[in-house]
């Protein structure tokens, strides 16, 4: 559609492509694209810690989640990158900077549906468990996290794409290096193909993420995946 574009702005799918290996030569995958990929990351695996332990523990207790629900609730709401010049007052403009403002978009998603997966767990094999005196880590262990870990990956599936997002974004504030911060050089000295190439570089990465975490998702999941295949196939 944009092949005979003559905007500016627009430039031809031809001119994005045939610019695409002079702009992202060796010292800007490593200078910019790998930044980027380590920082996202180590939010993303923030994220997965804190909202996995926090999730367990608030979808186990009923009081603790009567409690919690509200405030999360409201954080929940508040959009990540209002935050970003919150997080630089404490966090600086580094590195660590970056990977809070992934991590504080990406914990929500996975919070939430551990909460959802943990409540989920089946009564009858919770009472076997306890039956047989499976109690403590040995029941987070072999019961709760294994019965969770659907809704779990849900999460980290929409943790991966908000985590690309705030990536771009924090990497716009203060930065040095990184995707987003030389798109927006990009677009600041008027290199238009170039400020495309790294779009389309960034929905190339998005890509690779996402059928890289799908293919680990069918791994983890086997058992899940195999158990649900049967039961519609007796069904």
């Amino acid at each position: 559609m944009s092949a005979g574009s003559q905007d500016v702005y627009w430039p031809p799918l031809r001119t994005i492509v045939e610019a695409f290996p002079e702009v992202w030569t060796a010292d800007r995958w490593t200078g910019d694209v790998l930044p980027s990929v380590l920082r996202l990351a180590a939010g993303v695996a923030l994220a997965a810690v804190v909202g996995v332990a926090l999730g367990t523990v608030i979808g186990s207790y009923r009081r603790v989640r009567a409690v919690c629900e509200p405030v999360l609730e409201f954080l929940r709401a508040v959009p990540p990158p209002v935050l970003v010049p919150v997080i630089m007052l404490f966090a600086g403009i580094g590195d660590a900077m970056k990977i809070v403002v992934i991590a504080s978009g990406c914990v929500w998603p996975i919070l939430l549906n551990t909460v959802e997966g943990v409540r989920a767990v089946d009564s009858v094999m919770s009472e076997t468990a306890r039956s047989y005196g499976i109690t403590g880590v040995a029941r987070l262990r072999d019961l709760v996290l294994p019965s969770a870990s659907p809704q779990i990956f849900a999460g980290l599936r929409q943790a991966l794409s908000i985590g690309i997002i705030l990536m771009v974004i924090s990497e716009m504030f203060a930065a040095s290096n990184g995707l987003g911060f030389t798109i927006v050089q990009f677009q600041r000295s008027f290199a238009i193909p170039d400020m495309w190439t790294g779009i389309l570089l960034l929905g190339l990465l998005g890509f690779a993420l996402s059928v890289l975490f799908q293919s680990a998702e069918r791994r983890a999941l086997a058992w899940y995946h195999g158990l649900r295949d049967a039961t519609r196939g007796s069904s």
